[in-house]
């Protein structure tokens, strides 16, 4: 297959169908373990501390958040992307000590996407909400939107989209959302999305007798097919926190608010190996 050759499934629209399908395949997801919080860390490898969908709740979460190199954020900061939350949130990550601080913007960073098609917000009764350019007030971190960073020579990648109508970064499943996912360039070390990929800390259960699976499969063959990262680190489905593997890539939900925006879970950390020649310094 091509650098950008990834096909939309004609079941993307049908997730739960899609993903028996991939199964029958022989499609792999593997529950691993977290690494302990307290786990030393390396001068030879970069400690990743990864968190999302903190939704207001930064500052209960702070004495928790473990010291590392990298702090990645992959969106829902805020719940409307009202200024006010968006200077509370910068004050708060500006008081942790990492030194490269990266963050993408989820579905409820409202108003973060430039030259955004109003009509679904419009619908869902959320158009006067947010603020334009927003993230312009995020001086303490890096903010990502379909770019990417470079820490200790490791690549990191970071895209909002999803496709949850009437909220910014809304892309239909299938061809249009798979046009972002094709600006992911390959050899990425760490992709950030705000979405999960199909099959992968997906499985939105608000109701214990039922669920759906919210993952979206163009992003999944993107990761297996294309881009094929080391780690990709999402949020958006806050009932599946944990980590993932496929055998070759490992996924993390790393959202800390459970489905009623408490702050319930803890931080999920890893370690990269420093590339040849590089170091901390």
């Amino acid at each position: 297959m091509s650098d950008n050759y990834v096909l939309v499934d004609p079941l993307s629209a049908k997730p739960i169908d899609c993903w028996k399908k991939y199964v029958k395949q022989g499609r792999v997801c593997e529950p691993l373990k977290p690494m302990r919080l307290d786990t030393p860390i390396f001068e030879n490898k970069v400690r990743f501390v990864c968190i999302s969908d903190t939704h207001e709740k930064l500052h209960e979460i702070l004495p928790y958040i473990p010291d590392g190199d990298v702090l990645i954020h992959s969106g829902d900061f805020t719940n409307c992307g009202d200024i006010g939350e968006v200077i509370k949130f910068n004050a708060e990550i500006g008081t942790l000590p990492h030194k490269h601080k990266i963050v993408i913007a989820g579905n409820h960073e409202l108003g973060f996407e430039d030259g955004e098609e109003m009509s679904e917000r419009q619908l869902a009764g959320l158009n006067m909400l947010g603020i334009s350019k927003a993230y312009e007030l995020l001086s303490n971190c890096t903010y990502l939107c379909d770019k990417g960073y470079e820490a200790f020579g490791l690549k990191i990648y970071g895209a909002p989209w999803h496709s949850m109508p009437g909220y910014s970064f809304y892309r239909p499943r299938g061809q249009k959302i798979l046009h972002k996912w094709n600006q992911i360039p390959a050899k990425v070390d760490v992709l950030m999305t705000h979405t999960p990929p199909l099959g992968h800390g997906d499985f939105n259960a608000w109701d214990k007798m039922d669920g759906i699976l919210c993952g979206c499969a163009e992003l999944l063959n993107t990761v297996e097919q294309r881009v094929k990262p080391k780690y990709h680190v999402f949020g958006h489905v806050h009932q599946k926190h944990g980590v993932t593997t496929n055998g070759e890539t490992t996924f993390i939900n790393a959202a800390l608010c459970d489905h009623k925006l408490r702050s319930a879970y803890d931080p999920i950390i890893f370690d990269i190996p420093l590339p040849p020649g590089k170091t901390k310094e």
